[in-house]
Protein backbone atom coordinates (compact mmCIF):
# COMPACT_ATOMS: atom_id res chain seq x y z
CA UNK A 1 0.00 0.00 0.00
CA UNK A 2 1.13 3.54 -0.80
CA UNK A 3 -0.50 5.89 1.70
CA UNK A 4 -1.03 9.45 0.40
CA UNK A 5 -3.68 10.69 2.82
CA UNK A 6 -1.55 12.30 5.52
CA UNK A 7 -3.91 15.29 5.70
CA UNK A 8 -6.58 12.92 7.01
CA UNK A 9 -4.38 11.24 9.60
CA UNK A 10 -0.89 9.90 10.22
CA UNK A 11 0.37 6.80 11.99
CA UNK A 12 1.39 7.24 15.62
CA UNK A 13 5.18 7.49 15.91
CA UNK A 14 6.87 4.72 17.86
CA UNK A 15 8.71 7.30 19.98
CA UNK A 16 5.37 8.87 20.87
CA UNK A 17 3.89 5.53 21.91
CA UNK A 18 6.90 4.83 24.10
CA UNK A 19 6.67 8.25 25.75
CA UNK A 20 2.97 7.73 26.46
CA UNK A 21 3.25 4.19 27.80
CA UNK A 22 4.21 5.03 31.41
CA UNK A 23 1.13 7.25 31.78
CA UNK A 24 -1.11 4.48 30.52
CA UNK A 25 0.34 1.98 32.99
CA UNK A 26 2.25 2.66 36.22
CA UNK A 27 1.92 6.47 36.25
CA UNK A 28 -1.84 6.39 35.73
CA UNK A 29 -2.79 9.03 38.28
CA UNK A 30 -5.26 11.88 37.97
CA UNK A 31 -3.26 15.12 37.72
CA UNK A 32 -5.75 16.84 40.02
CA UNK A 33 -5.13 14.34 42.84
CA UNK A 34 -2.89 15.38 45.74
CA UNK A 35 -1.03 12.12 46.30
CA UNK A 36 2.16 10.79 44.79
CA UNK A 37 0.65 9.14 41.73
CA UNK A 38 -1.40 12.25 41.01
CA UNK A 39 1.59 14.55 41.45
CA UNK A 40 3.59 12.45 38.98
CA UNK A 41 0.81 12.84 36.43
CA UNK A 42 0.63 16.58 37.10
CA UNK A 43 4.39 16.91 36.53
CA UNK A 44 4.11 15.07 33.22
CA UNK A 45 1.26 17.33 32.16
CA UNK A 46 3.27 20.40 33.15
CA UNK A 47 6.25 19.18 31.14
CA UNK A 48 4.09 18.58 28.08
CA UNK A 49 2.63 22.09 28.38
CA UNK A 50 6.09 23.64 28.61
CA UNK A 51 7.28 21.63 25.60
CA UNK A 52 4.37 22.77 23.40
CA UNK A 53 4.81 26.36 24.53
CA UNK A 54 8.48 26.31 23.54
CA UNK A 55 7.59 25.30 19.99
CA UNK A 56 4.88 27.96 19.69
CA UNK A 57 6.92 30.67 21.41
CA UNK A 58 4.37 31.41 24.11
CA UNK A 59 3.91 30.94 27.85
CA UNK A 60 3.05 27.50 29.20
CA UNK A 61 -0.08 28.93 30.82
CA UNK A 62 -1.37 29.86 27.35
CA UNK A 63 -1.61 26.20 26.28
CA UNK A 64 -4.97 24.42 26.65
CA UNK A 65 -5.03 20.69 25.99
CA UNK A 66 -8.13 19.54 24.10
CA UNK A 67 -9.50 16.38 22.50
CA UNK A 68 -8.47 17.52 19.01
CA UNK A 69 -8.57 20.30 16.46
CA UNK A 70 -12.36 20.40 16.27
CA UNK A 71 -12.71 21.05 19.99
CA UNK A 72 -9.91 23.63 19.83
CA UNK A 73 -11.72 25.46 17.01
CA UNK A 74 -15.01 25.38 18.91
CA UNK A 75 -13.44 26.68 22.10
CA UNK A 76 -11.60 29.46 20.28
CA UNK A 77 -14.55 30.71 18.23
CA UNK A 78 -17.47 30.20 20.60
CA UNK A 79 -15.38 30.90 23.67
CA UNK A 80 -13.87 34.19 22.50
CA UNK A 81 -17.06 35.39 20.83
CA UNK A 82 -19.25 34.77 23.86
CA UNK A 83 -16.74 36.28 26.30
CA UNK A 84 -15.83 39.32 24.21
CA UNK A 85 -18.05 42.38 24.75
CA UNK A 86 -16.92 44.19 21.57
CA UNK A 87 -19.95 43.26 19.48
CA UNK A 88 -21.55 40.46 17.54
CA UNK A 89 -19.64 40.31 14.27
CA UNK A 90 -17.33 37.54 13.04
CA UNK A 91 -15.01 37.47 10.03
CA UNK A 92 -13.93 34.15 8.55
CA UNK A 93 -13.40 32.65 5.09
CA UNK A 94 -15.56 30.59 2.78
CA UNK A 95 -13.02 27.73 2.77
CA UNK A 96 -12.59 27.03 6.48
CA UNK A 97 -12.82 23.59 8.04
CA UNK A 98 -16.34 22.58 9.08
CA UNK A 99 -15.38 22.98 12.74
CA UNK A 100 -14.94 26.71 12.14
CA UNK A 101 -17.86 27.17 9.76
CA UNK A 102 -20.30 25.30 12.00
CA UNK A 103 -19.14 27.18 15.09
CA UNK A 104 -19.77 30.48 13.29
CA UNK A 105 -23.15 29.22 12.06
CA UNK A 106 -24.09 28.29 15.64
CA UNK A 107 -23.24 31.77 16.90
CA UNK A 108 -25.23 33.27 14.04
CA UNK A 109 -28.24 31.01 14.60
CA UNK A 110 -28.42 30.93 18.39
CA UNK A 111 -26.72 34.12 19.56
CA UNK A 112 -27.53 36.57 16.78
CA UNK A 113 -24.02 37.14 15.46
CA UNK A 114 -23.44 38.48 11.96
CA UNK A 115 -20.79 36.59 9.97
CA UNK A 116 -18.76 37.90 7.04
CA UNK A 117 -17.43 35.05 4.87
CA UNK A 118 -14.44 36.27 2.89
CA UNK A 119 -14.28 35.03 -0.72
CA UNK A 120 -11.18 33.46 -2.25
CA UNK A 121 -9.68 33.60 -5.72
CA UNK A 122 -9.32 30.65 -8.10
CA UNK A 123 -6.25 29.50 -6.18
CA UNK A 124 -8.05 29.49 -2.83
CA UNK A 125 -6.30 32.64 -1.60
CA UNK A 126 -7.95 35.31 0.52
CA UNK A 127 -7.38 38.94 -0.45
CA UNK A 128 -5.68 40.92 2.30
CA UNK A 129 -7.57 44.02 1.20
CA UNK A 130 -10.90 42.18 1.44
CA UNK A 131 -10.07 40.94 4.92
CA UNK A 132 -9.07 44.36 6.19
CA UNK A 133 -12.17 45.96 4.66
CA UNK A 134 -14.37 43.42 6.45
CA UNK A 135 -13.10 44.36 9.92
CA UNK A 136 -15.38 46.65 11.90
CA UNK A 137 -15.20 48.39 15.28
CA UNK A 138 -17.69 45.80 16.55
CA UNK A 139 -15.88 42.77 15.07
CA UNK A 140 -15.53 40.20 17.84
CA UNK A 141 -13.15 37.78 16.15
CA UNK A 142 -11.42 37.04 12.85
CA UNK A 143 -10.79 33.32 12.20
CA UNK A 144 -8.66 32.26 9.24
CA UNK A 145 -6.92 28.95 8.62
CA UNK A 146 -3.17 29.05 8.12
CA UNK A 147 -3.29 26.45 5.32
CA UNK A 148 -6.22 24.77 3.65
CA UNK A 149 -6.85 21.10 4.33
CA UNK A 150 -8.17 20.30 0.83
CA UNK A 151 -6.02 22.25 -1.63
CA UNK A 152 -3.07 23.23 0.57
CA UNK A 153 -3.13 26.98 -0.11
CA UNK A 154 -1.28 29.00 2.54
CA UNK A 155 -3.07 32.15 3.68
CA UNK A 156 -1.52 35.57 4.51
CA UNK A 157 -2.49 35.27 8.17
CA UNK A 158 0.33 37.40 9.59
CA UNK A 159 -0.48 40.37 7.35
CA UNK A 160 -4.18 40.21 8.14
CA UNK A 161 -3.52 39.69 11.85
CA UNK A 162 -1.40 42.85 11.93
CA UNK A 163 -4.29 44.89 10.55
CA UNK A 164 -6.73 43.25 12.95
CA UNK A 165 -4.43 43.91 15.90
CA UNK A 166 -4.33 47.60 15.03
CA UNK A 167 -8.14 47.61 15.35
CA UNK A 168 -8.16 45.56 18.54
CA UNK A 169 -9.74 42.53 16.85
CA UNK A 170 -8.57 39.12 18.15
CA UNK A 171 -7.43 36.63 15.49
CA UNK A 172 -7.72 32.83 15.60
CA UNK A 173 -6.02 30.54 13.12
CA UNK A 174 -6.74 26.88 12.48
CA UNK A 175 -3.19 25.60 11.98
CA UNK A 176 -4.06 21.89 12.03
CA UNK A 177 -2.66 21.24 8.54
CA UNK A 178 0.24 23.68 8.90
CA UNK A 179 1.86 22.05 11.93
CA UNK A 180 5.15 20.45 10.97
CA UNK A 181 5.13 22.22 7.61
CA UNK A 182 5.07 25.94 8.45
CA UNK A 183 6.50 28.16 11.16
CA UNK A 184 4.07 28.23 14.09
CA UNK A 185 5.56 31.06 16.16
CA UNK A 186 2.48 32.83 17.49
CA UNK A 187 4.27 36.16 17.91
CA UNK A 188 5.46 36.23 14.30
CA UNK A 189 1.98 35.29 13.12
CA UNK A 190 0.42 37.86 15.45
CA UNK A 191 -2.48 35.59 16.40
CA UNK A 192 -4.37 35.42 19.68
CA UNK A 193 -5.48 31.80 19.33
CA UNK A 194 -4.26 28.78 17.37
CA UNK A 195 -5.75 25.29 16.98
CA UNK A 196 -3.62 22.16 16.53
CA UNK A 197 -4.43 18.45 16.22
CA UNK A 198 -2.21 15.58 17.30
CA UNK A 199 -3.12 12.93 14.76
CA UNK A 200 -1.78 15.01 11.87
CA UNK A 201 1.64 14.92 13.54
CA UNK A 202 2.15 11.33 14.62
CA UNK A 203 0.27 11.57 17.94
CA UNK A 204 -2.94 9.66 18.69
CA UNK A 205 -6.37 10.73 17.54
CA UNK A 206 -8.26 12.58 20.23
CA UNK A 207 -5.37 14.87 21.18
CA UNK A 208 -5.10 18.57 20.44
CA UNK A 209 -4.10 22.00 21.69
CA UNK A 210 -5.48 25.49 21.69
CA UNK A 211 -3.02 28.32 22.19
CA UNK A 212 -4.94 31.11 23.86
CA UNK A 213 -3.17 34.38 24.50
CA UNK A 214 -3.24 35.23 28.18
CA UNK A 215 -5.12 38.50 27.87
CA UNK A 216 -7.93 36.99 25.76
CA UNK A 217 -11.10 36.21 27.68
CA UNK A 218 -12.82 32.92 26.83
CA UNK A 219 -16.14 31.40 27.82
CA UNK A 220 -15.63 27.64 28.28
CA UNK A 221 -17.71 25.27 26.20
CA UNK A 222 -16.93 22.36 28.56
CA UNK A 223 -18.07 22.97 32.13
CA UNK A 224 -17.19 20.94 35.19
CA UNK A 225 -14.23 20.77 37.53
CA UNK A 226 -12.36 23.78 36.17
CA UNK A 227 -9.30 22.05 34.76
CA UNK A 228 -7.01 23.89 32.31
CA UNK A 229 -7.41 27.08 34.37
CA UNK A 230 -11.16 26.90 33.97
CA UNK A 231 -10.99 27.04 30.19
CA UNK A 232 -11.65 23.36 29.51
CA UNK A 233 -13.06 21.17 32.26
CA UNK A 234 -12.52 17.42 32.36
CA UNK A 235 -9.73 15.19 33.64
CA UNK A 236 -6.79 15.77 31.33
CA UNK A 237 -5.52 13.04 29.02
CA UNK A 238 -2.01 12.99 30.45
CA UNK A 239 -0.66 10.31 28.13
CA UNK A 240 -2.22 12.10 25.16
CA UNK A 241 -0.69 15.43 26.19
CA UNK A 242 2.75 13.83 26.56
CA UNK A 243 2.38 12.19 23.15
CA UNK A 244 1.18 15.38 21.49
CA UNK A 245 4.06 17.40 22.92
CA UNK A 246 6.68 14.95 21.68
CA UNK A 247 5.08 14.60 18.23
CA UNK A 248 4.95 18.39 17.83
CA UNK A 249 8.54 18.79 18.94
CA UNK A 250 9.73 16.08 16.55
CA UNK A 251 7.78 17.57 13.64
CA UNK A 252 9.16 21.02 14.41
CA UNK A 253 12.76 19.90 14.83
CA UNK A 254 12.96 18.07 11.51
CA UNK A 255 10.81 20.32 9.41
CA UNK A 256 13.45 22.13 7.30
CA UNK A 257 14.94 18.98 5.77
CA UNK A 258 11.55 17.28 5.55
CA UNK A 259 9.90 20.25 3.85
CA UNK A 260 12.61 20.39 1.19
CA UNK A 261 12.40 16.64 0.52
CA UNK A 262 8.59 16.41 0.51
CA UNK A 263 8.28 19.52 -1.68
CA UNK A 264 10.46 17.89 -4.32
CA UNK A 265 8.32 14.77 -4.24
CA UNK A 266 5.13 16.82 -4.40
CA UNK A 267 6.39 18.70 -7.45
CA UNK A 268 7.38 15.44 -9.13
CA UNK A 269 3.91 14.04 -8.47
CA UNK A 270 2.25 17.15 -9.90
CA UNK A 271 4.41 16.96 -13.04
CA UNK A 272 3.73 13.26 -13.44
CA UNK A 273 -0.03 13.59 -13.08
CA UNK A 274 -0.31 16.58 -15.43
CA UNK A 275 1.84 14.84 -18.03
CA UNK A 276 -0.10 11.59 -17.75
CA UNK A 277 -3.53 13.25 -17.66
CA UNK A 278 -3.35 16.47 -19.72
CA UNK A 279 -6.97 17.31 -18.88
CA UNK A 280 -6.27 17.27 -15.12
CA UNK A 281 -6.57 20.57 -13.26
CA UNK A 282 -4.22 21.29 -10.36
CA UNK A 283 -6.18 22.95 -7.54
CA UNK A 284 -4.76 25.35 -4.99
CA UNK A 285 -2.06 27.97 -5.25
CA UNK A 286 0.80 27.09 -7.65
CA UNK A 287 3.52 28.09 -5.17
CA UNK A 288 1.99 29.14 -1.82
CA UNK A 289 0.95 25.61 -0.91
CA UNK A 290 1.80 23.06 1.75
CA UNK A 291 4.87 20.98 0.88
CA UNK A 292 3.00 17.68 0.87
CA UNK A 293 -0.24 18.76 -0.81
CA UNK A 294 -1.17 17.98 -4.43
CA UNK A 295 -4.85 18.04 -5.34
CA UNK A 296 -6.50 17.75 -8.74
CA UNK A 297 -9.81 17.73 -10.52
CA UNK A 298 -10.24 15.22 -13.35
CA UNK A 299 -13.05 16.58 -15.54
CA UNK A 300 -15.06 13.89 -17.25
CA UNK A 301 -14.70 11.42 -14.37
CA UNK A 302 -16.11 10.81 -10.93
CA UNK A 303 -13.68 11.51 -8.12
CA UNK A 304 -14.99 8.56 -6.13
CA UNK A 305 -14.53 6.25 -9.11
CA UNK A 306 -10.93 7.43 -9.53
CA UNK A 307 -10.32 6.80 -5.83
CA UNK A 308 -11.64 3.26 -6.10
CA UNK A 309 -9.54 2.64 -9.18
CA UNK A 310 -6.43 3.86 -7.36
CA UNK A 311 -7.20 1.78 -4.27
CA UNK A 312 -7.41 -1.30 -6.48
CA UNK A 313 -3.87 -0.41 -7.52
CA UNK A 314 -2.74 -0.19 -3.90
CA UNK A 315 -2.84 3.61 -3.56
CA UNK A 316 -4.75 5.29 -0.74
CA UNK A 317 -5.76 8.95 -1.11
CA UNK A 318 -9.00 10.94 -0.71
CA UNK A 319 -11.52 13.14 -2.46
CA UNK A 320 -11.14 15.97 0.06
CA UNK A 321 -11.67 16.52 3.75
CA UNK A 322 -12.00 13.30 5.75
CA UNK A 323 -14.34 15.21 8.07
CA UNK A 324 -16.90 15.37 5.25
CA UNK A 325 -16.70 11.67 4.47
CA UNK A 326 -19.97 10.16 3.31
CA UNK A 327 -21.29 13.44 1.93
CA UNK A 328 -22.47 13.53 -1.67
CA UNK A 329 -22.09 17.30 -1.76
CA UNK A 330 -19.19 18.77 -3.74
CA UNK A 331 -16.36 20.41 -1.82
CA UNK A 332 -17.35 23.81 -0.42
CA UNK A 333 -13.70 24.79 -0.86
CA UNK A 334 -13.65 24.09 -4.60
CA UNK A 335 -17.06 25.70 -5.07
CA UNK A 336 -15.78 28.84 -3.34
CA UNK A 337 -12.79 28.79 -5.71
CA UNK A 338 -15.16 28.99 -8.69
CA UNK A 339 -15.27 25.37 -9.82
CA UNK A 340 -18.58 24.10 -11.13
CA UNK A 341 -20.44 21.52 -9.10
CA UNK A 342 -19.75 18.87 -11.72
CA UNK A 343 -16.01 19.50 -11.85
CA UNK A 344 -15.73 19.80 -8.05
CA UNK A 345 -17.10 16.28 -7.75
CA UNK A 346 -14.09 14.96 -9.69
CA UNK A 347 -11.59 16.05 -7.03
CA UNK A 348 -8.82 13.79 -5.73
CA UNK A 349 -6.38 14.87 -3.01
CA UNK A 350 -2.89 13.45 -2.49
CA UNK A 351 -1.08 14.41 0.72
CA UNK A 352 2.42 13.07 1.27
CA UNK A 353 3.72 11.93 4.63
CA UNK A 354 7.30 11.40 5.80
CA UNK A 355 7.74 7.87 4.46
CA UNK A 356 6.93 8.47 0.79
CA UNK A 357 9.72 7.76 -1.70
CA UNK A 358 10.53 8.99 -5.22
CA UNK A 359 9.85 5.50 -6.58
CA UNK A 360 6.40 5.50 -5.02
CA UNK A 361 5.62 8.93 -6.45
CA UNK A 362 6.50 7.69 -9.95
CA UNK A 363 4.29 4.63 -9.40
CA UNK A 364 1.41 6.81 -8.23
CA UNK A 365 1.67 9.12 -11.26
CA UNK A 366 1.45 6.10 -13.57
CA UNK A 367 -1.46 4.65 -11.62
CA UNK A 368 -3.34 7.95 -11.82
CA UNK A 369 -2.89 7.99 -15.59
CA UNK A 370 -4.14 4.43 -15.91
CA UNK A 371 -6.91 4.87 -13.35
CA UNK A 372 -8.34 7.98 -14.94
CA UNK A 373 -8.26 6.38 -18.39
CA UNK A 374 -10.04 3.32 -17.00
CA UNK A 375 -12.76 5.43 -15.39
CA UNK A 376 -13.30 7.51 -18.50
CA UNK A 377 -13.41 4.36 -20.61
CA UNK A 378 -16.06 2.81 -18.36
CA UNK A 379 -18.39 5.73 -18.94
CA UNK A 380 -17.01 9.10 -18.13
CA UNK A 381 -19.33 12.05 -18.35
Amino acid sequence: MIYLDAAATTAVRREVLEAMWPYLTGEFGNPSSHHGVGRAAAEALKGARVSVAEVLGCRAGEIVFTAGGTEADNLAIKGIALANPRGKHLVTTAIEHEAVLESCAYLERVHGFAVTYLPVDRFGMVSVADAIAALRPETTLCSMMLANNEVGTIQPVAEIAAAARAMGVPVHTDAVQAAGALELGVKALGVDAMSLSGHKLGAPKGTGVLFLKGRVAVEPVMHGGGQEKGRRSGTENVAGAVGFALALRMAHAGRVERIARVSRLRDALIRGVLEGVPSAVLTGHPSARLPGSASFCFPGTSGEAVLLSLEERGIVCSSGSACAAGSDEPSHVLMAMGFSREVAQTAVRFTLGDGVTAEQVAEVAGAVRDGVRAVMGIGGR
